[in-house]
C-alpha cells in the first residue's frame, strides 16, 4: 500500500510525524505539506504563482501553498507510482461540525476525493491539542489510525470521506459512526492597536455546539431501506456528543452539498407567481 499524507499545520507538525511513523509500519508512506501553517484554508488551491515543491533532509516534501495544492501536485505530476490512500492530519485540534467547511484538514482530505482515491481527515481534540510540539502526543491517536487502515478503509460512495475527531485519550476504547453538528455563531472579531497605531482584527472563537441532541445526547432517527427491502430506523448522534463522551467519531462527509429535501418545495415556489426571464 501507498499512501500520500498531508496536513494544514504544516510539513514540521508534531501530528504529522507521529502519524508517519505509526503508518510506515504497514505502507509506504509519502508526505508532501504546505511549508507553514495553513489552518482554516480550505479547499484553496494555488492560482496566481507557481508551486515549488522542496524535498526535506527528512524526506518529506514542503510545499509553498496551500494542503489541497500539496494533495493536487502530489497526485498529479510530482511523483510517477500512484497512491492507494490518501490522510490528511493527525490535525491539532477538532474538526467537527461547521468547522469542515473551513479546515484545510479537511480540504486536503477532500482533494484526493475528487481525484478518485478514498481519502481521511482526522484531528484530535482535546483541550491541549493545539498546544503539543511533541510527536508522542499523537501517538496513541496515530496508532489508532494505523490500526484502522490496516483492518480495511470501508468504501464509500463517490465523493465521500471520512471525517475522524480522536479524544486525546490514553486509552481508546469506543468509536461511533456520527452525523456533523451544529455551532452557534462565531464569537465577534477582537480588534486591537499595532505598534504603528493601525486598528486590526482577530477573527473570532468558534461558536460553541448548538442543538439539543448534543446537550441531551439524544441522537436523530434515520429511516433507510436495507438489503431486504424492508424499512430500519438507526440513530445516529452528533460528532461533538460522541467526542463529550470520551468516543472517536467517524463522520462520512460529502463534496455535494444540495439540499435534497428542499428541492421540490423550491422548485414549486419558484414555479408560482415568479416573473419568468424573457
Amino acid at each position: 500500500m501507498r499512501i500520500l499524507l498531508s496536513n494544514d499545520d504544516g510539513v514540521l507538525a508534531p501530528g504529522l510525524l507521529a502519524l508517519t511513523e505509526a503508518l510506515s509500519a504497514i505502507a509506504e508512506v509519502v508526505v508532501v505539506a504546505p511549508e507553514s501553517e495553513r489552518s482554516g484554508s480550505s479547499s484553496a488551491l494555488t492560482l496566481d504563482r507557481p508551486l515549488h515543491p522542496v524535498q526535506l533532509p527528512n524526506g518529506f516534501w514542503a510545499v509553498n501553498g496551500f494542503p489541497a495544492d500539496c494533495v493536487y501536485v502530489g497526485l498529479n505530476g510530482l511523483f510517477n507510482e500512484p497512491f492507494d490512500l490518501v490522510i490528511s492530519g493527525i490535525n491539532s485540534g477538532a474538526n467537527m461540525g461547521d468547522d469542515v467547511l473551513y479546515s484545510g484538514t479537511v480540504g486536503a482530505a477532500f482533494e484526493g476525493r475528487g481525484l478518485a482515491l478514498p481519502a481521511l481527515a482526522v484531528s484530535l481534540v482535546g483541550v491541549h491539542a493545539k498546544q503539543y510540539r511533541d510527536a508522542l502526543h499523537f501517538k496513541v491517536a496515530a496508532e489508532w489510525v494505523r490500526d484502522f487502515v490496516q483492518q480495511g478503509v470501508p468504501t464509500l460512495p463517490a465523493g465521500h470521506i471520512f471525517n475522524i475527531n480522536i479524544p486525546d485519550v490514553a486509552v481508546l476504547t469506543t468509536v461511533e459512526v456520527t452525523r456533523m453538528g451544529v455551532r452557534d455563531v462565531s464569537q465577534p472579531v477582537h480588534s486591537e492597536i499595532d505598534p504603528r497605531g493601525r486598528k486590526m482584527y482577530w477573527v473570532g472563537k468558534s461558536g460553541d455546539p448548538l442543538g439539543q441532541d448534543h446537550v441531551l445526547h439524544q441522537p436523530v432517527a434515520q429511516t433507510f431501506t436495507n438489503q431486504y427491502g424492508i424499512e430500519s430506523v438507526e440513530h445516529f448522534r452528533t460528532d461533538f456528543a460522541a467526542l463529550n463522551d470520551g468516543f472517536v467519531s467517524i463522520t462520512p462527509i460529502r463534496l455535494d452539498s444540495t439540499g435534497y429535501s428542499t428541492l421540490v418545495s423550491l422548485k414549486q415556489t419558484l414555479g408560482q407567481n415568479r416573473i419568468v426571464p424573457t
